[in-house]
């Protein structure tokens, strides 16, 4: 997973690190880059290990607490408030879209919390593997209990399944992702690479160029992959779907729901066991006669302290931050809107996820193949889909003003579910990939544990803006001038103010001095 080697060595020199005890840093006064792990083959990556990898992603695809467990619930309050949308939550009457946008925030803000905590020591030792399994039996637990809450007098227990099922399912993902670094500068193509600029054959932007390209692959790779495969479950939750006679029934649609949450969670469970067999305990940093928890709370307090070195992984920070902010909102806002317009038929909803599912496979595919075509940069790529972002906000803001078009008919759903595929989801992939590209080596836990706060903390604060937005103005629209603002002046911040190449610098002064800072530790 993370690299336990954070900074650049010559290859040839496999003495043991008096400041961390495992692999050998002895000088960094040369521009040779060394390949996370490359002196022990055993944790060379193995083909089986990336479809391990990639397998885990078909199952925890979202559809279990991203999807439909956010649906399912929804459904519950609708029914609990008949035709006044109003329901009594956290001290006051509000509308259906203010507590579920008020949910979202107080799932957000736990999550930061548990950010914090995990993220501060996962890169120490080998135990870090352990923390995905822990969250993902939670999320297994949590999807499984759906099957008991499927009536309108159950939505008070909703409530709480659905903002557990955010956390599990956020973290997860976070924890997951954060591995496709190491396991990329783990392959063999990458340590060859290494030897080649150790030899003189390629420069330094070449191997770069080499280290962001398989970084980009695994990532897609995962990305398209999981698509496909989703469509394949997608395609047996609909014959689901018939076998309960969904159409025939309120209770029936709301027995459905619960069932393919359970029957998606079923299928996590079969996906994760590969991952969680074959992936490789790479050791982390070694925190010494340190406790690894103190060792975590420590290297917080450091990065904190010294990441004001790092701007440009600071200016992306920001980015993410008001981006996210922005993404997160108009998701869970369209979403709303979408459930209305379809009155919450799991049919017609499944039909819908299999179109925004088959788009987004062909959209990631196609980036990626344009990507690696025409060798583009990462930034190149998502700064593609920034610029689709503020249009899909622009799409809804209209929708303040009419009710022909903005996500009031029910033409504009099937459109957008193609949209977003096609043009928005890669955004899950190459916003990730970035945060690679501004993470000194061998801390990728940690920066993306701290990526993942800061994107909570955005994703807390939008809904809350929103929520407010609507209980003022009545108009579940109404968010859209915040959110088209906001993606515009997020757009042109990433445009102008993050720059990789600088990036990459920063992050090798950052690792210098932080080697620097642990010998005289040492010698003291």
């Amino acid at each position: 997973m993370a690299s336990n080697d954070p900074g650049l060595a010559p290859l040839g020199a496999p003495a043991e690190d008096p400041v961390k005890g495992a692999i050998d840093i002895p000088t960094i006064d040369t521009e040779t880059p060394v390949a996370p792990d490359q002196f022990d083959p055993q944790f060379e990556t193995t083909r089986k290990e990336i479809w391990a990898y990639y397998s885990y992603y078909v199952g925890d695809n979202g559809l279990t607490l991203f999807n439909f467990g956010p649906t399912a619930f929804q459904n519950l309050m609708y029914q609990a408030a008949g035709d006044s949308e109003i329901l009594h939550f956290f001290g006051r009457d509000r509308t259906i879209n203010s507590i579920v946008l008020l949910c979202n925030g107080i799932s957000f803000a736990i999550q930061i919390v548990v950010f914090l905590i995990l993220g501060s020591f996962a890169d120490f030792g080998s135990w870090r593997p352990n923390i995905l399994i822990v969250l993902s039996l939670i999320a297994f637990g949590i999807g499984f209990g759906w099957l008991g809450v499927h009536t309108q007098e159950d939505w008070h227990i909703g409530v709480g399944l659905y903002i557990v099922g955010l956390i599990a399912y956020q973290t997860t993902i976070t924890f997951w992702t954060a591995a496709f670094p190491g396991l990329a500068r783990n392959t063999k193509d990458l340590r060859i690479k290494a030897d080649e600029f150790a030899d003189g054959r390629i420069t330094r932007a070449e191997y770069d160029f080499a280290d962001m390209m398989k970084r980009n692959e695994l990532s897609n790779t995962a990305f398209y992959v999981q698509s496909v495969f989703e469509i394949l479950i997608l395609a047996v939750i609909v014959g689901i779907m018939f076998a309960l006679h969904v159409n025939d029934s309120e209770a029936n649609n709301n027995w459905g729901l619960s069932v393919l949450i359970a029957f998606a969670t079923g299928v996590w469970i079969l996906c994760a066991i590969p991952w969680f067999v074959l992936e490789k305990r790479r050791p982390g940093q070694d925190p010494g006669r340190t406790n690894i928890i103190v060792a975590g709370i420590k290297q917080l307090g450091y990065a904190v302290t010294q990441i004001w070195q790092l701007r440009q992984s600071l200016a992306y920070l920001v980015g993410y931050f008001l981006l996210g902010d922005s993404l997160n909102t108009t998701v869970t806002v369209i979403g709303t809107l979408q459930n209305e317009i379809v009155a919450y038929n799991s049919l017609q909803l499944t039909y819908l996820l299999i179109v925004g599912i088959a788009a987004q496979a062909v959209g990631i595919g196609t980036f990626w193949q344009i990507q690696k075509r025409y060798g583009l940069s990462t930034k190149t790529m998502f700064m593609v889909i920034a610029v689709c972002i503020v249009l899909l906000d622009g799409w809804g803001m209209i929708g303040i003003w009419t009710q022909a078009f903005g996500f009031h008919k029910t033409w504009e759903v099937w459109v957008y579910q193609a949209f977003y595929g096609l043009l928005v989801c890669p955004w899950y992939s190459y916003s990730q990939t970035m945060i690679s590209e501004v993470t000194p080596r061998g801390k990728e836990f940690l920066f993306f544990s701290l990526f993942s706060i800061v994107g909570k903390t955005s994703a807390f604060i939008g809904p809350l803006v929103s929520s407010a937005i609507i209980d003022d103005t009545g108009n579940n629209s109404s968010p859209f001038y915040f959110l088209f603002a906001l993606s515009l002046v997020s757009c042109a911040w990433l445009y102008f103010f993050v720059d990789v190449e600088k990036s990459r610098i920063e992050q090798q002064d950052f690792l210098e001095k932080e080697k620097s800072t642990k010998a005289e530790v040492v010698r003291v």
